[in-house]
Formats: structure tokens, C-alpha cells, sequence
């Protein structure tokens, strides 16, 4: 990709597929995509890379794909990650102002957001977010931006988010095996909300929850400043292996079925529909009430 402060490259890399989008930003601050590029994910089992050969080739098909659409080539992309060790907290920072004039200045700011993350992490784990929620100045809360304030003690509520070491190592390595550099990685769920939430939706407070193939990430902001976020080991994956258990087909079988016939309500299930279902092990394919599916 040009080195071109206008284009963006976004690199997806879940369970069951990789996703790659770029975008151009245009003068109204408004992105549009001018490619997009996805392939099957063979290299991860709950949002963590287990085989690195695997996901590069995921990757790079990807890639490929979205160079393809946007007639660019891609250098540098801004890599998701997520996991079950993803783990989140809040903490508060606070100084003083250092000013003689008592003006609070971009140094304060961050000399305070600096002692809200002075917490214990493990040796194993590092942070990957320290994303501010609201300032306090001399008591007075619910500030966003104090810079130019008067004040004499600034304060800063920050939620961090911390992961494996080995885990992001990991996605860093097979992105650049895959001839890729890394600018930056973000956590999945902040990118989705970044993406689908309102302001004045994260102002009155929302849950958002985001279901992949093999975890379901969770963000959930209030007053305008995420405050929790969570990634669980359940996802797609796990429906789809209760469909072939249950009903004794393969799991490919178990995947067609939950896409084609799959319904959370019982009652927009028509009685009289069936489905049919591949046997395991050549079986004869078998008749079912669609109804019986989802109970």
C-alpha cells in the first residue's frame, strides 16, 4: 500500500474466516471501502492462532482478494485480536498540575493516564488498550476533555485491556510471514462498536455483544466511554457441534443446516417443513421436521 495517511487497512483474523477491507478516508472524514477480501480460517480455534503456517496463507488470500477490488498493493494493515485471554480493568490516575498558570496541558493529561496504568500485570500478559472513560478536575467529574481547564489536581478513570503476550505475539508473527507490517492492533469489539454504535447510544448506555464462529466478544458502554469488555469461548462453533451431535450428521451437514433452516423463535417455524440431513458414514440422508430442529 502507498504510504498514504488517506487509506486505511483493516485485517480481521477470526476463527472460521480472515476478513481484510481497506478504506479511503475521504475530506468529510467519511471512510469508503474500495476493497474487500475474505478467506476460511484454518489456523485458529477460539480466536487464538494453534497453527501460524495456516493462518498466514489465510491471510494472504485475504489480502489478495481486497488488493484485487481496490487495484492497490497492501503493506501495512491494523490487526484485530481477541481470545478467551483477553482480560479488562479500570483504574484511576492523579497528579498535579504542573503549570504555574494551573492550565491543564496535554503533558498533565498524560502523566495521569501514565499512574492509571502503573497496576500489576503479569509477566505473561501486556496491556493493549489504556482507553480513557472521564477527567476529574479539583472534584469536578464527568470531564472529556480538560485541556485549557484550571485546575490543581487532574484526575483519570482509564479502562485497560490486557492480553497474552504469546497470544498477540502470534498474530503479529503470522501477519508478517505474511509479507504484512502491523501498525497497530486493536481489540476486536472496540473495532465493531467503533463501527455500529451511535454516540448517543454509548451515552445512555448499550451492550454490545458480537457473535463470531468461536467466541462472542462483549463491550458495554455508558455516559459515553466503554467501561467493560469481556471475550467468551463460546461462539458459531459451538451450535453448529450440538446441531451434528443431535441430530447425527456431519459437522459440514451441521453447518448447512444451521444457515439454510436455523430459527431462535419456535413459533416462525413452519410444522409441516422438513429438512433433510447427510448420514454419517455414507448414510442414507434422512427427513426431519424442521420444527425438530430448533427445540
Amino acid at each position: 500500500m502507498p504510504r498514504d495517511d488517506n487509506v486505511v487497512v483493516g485485517l480481521d483474523i477470526g476463527t472460521t474466516k480472515v476478513c481484510a477491507v481497506i478504506g479511503e478516508v475521504t475530506s468529510d472524514s467519511q471512510v469508503d471501502i474500495i476493497g474487500t477480501g475474505m478467506s476460511p480460517s484454518r489456523g485458529l480455534r477460539k480466536g487464538v492462532v494453534v497453527n501460524i503456517e495456516n493462518t498466514v496463507e489465510s491471510i494472504k488470500r485475504a489480502v489478495e482478494e481486497a488488493e484485487l477490488m481496490a487495484g492497490m498493493d497492501v503493506t501495512d494493515v491494523f490487526a484485530g485480536i481477541a481470545g478467551s485471554h483477553i482480560q479488562s480493568l479500570n483504574s484511576r490516575g492523579v497528579v498535579a498540575v504542573s503549570s504555574r498558570s494551573k492550565e491543564i496541558t496535554q503533558a498533565d493529561i498524560n502523566r495521569a493516564i501514565d499512574a492509571a496504568k502503573a497496576v500489576a500485570v503479569s509477566v505473561d500478559r501486556e496491556i493493549l488498550h489504556i482507553l480513557p472513560q472521564e477527567y476529574v478536575v479539583d472534584d469536578q467529574d464527568g470531564i472529556k476533555e480538560p485541556i485549557g481547564m484550571s485546575g490543581i489536581k487532574l484526575e483519570v478513570d482509564v479502562h485497560i485491556v490486557t492480553g497474552a503476550v504469546t497470544s498477540a505475539h502470534n498474530v503479529l508473527k503470522s501477519v508478517n510471514r505474511a509479507g504484512l507490517e502491523v501498525k497497530d492492533i486493536v481489540l476486536e469489539q472496540i473495532a465493531s462498536s467503533a463501527a455500529v454504535l451511535k454516540p448517543d447510544e454509548k451515552e445512555l448506555g448499550v451492550l454490545m455483544i458480537d457473535i463470531g464462529g468461536g467466541t462472542t466478544d462483549i463491550a458495554v458502554f455508558f455516559e459515553g466511554s466503554i467501561c467493560h469488555t469481556s471475550v467468551l469461548s463460546l461462539g458459531g462453533d459451538n451450535v453448529t457441534k450440538d446441531v451434528s451431535i443431535g441430530l447425527k450428521t456431519p459437522t459440514v451437514e451441521a453447518e448447512r443446516v444451521k444457515k439454510k433452516h436455523g430459527c431462535a423463535c419456535i413459533d416462525m417455524v413452519d410444522p409441516e417443513e422438513t429438512i433433510k440431513l447427510a448420514g454419517i458414514g455414507g448414510e442414507k440422508r434422512k427427513r426431519f421436521l424442521d420444527k425438530l430442529c430448533v427445540k
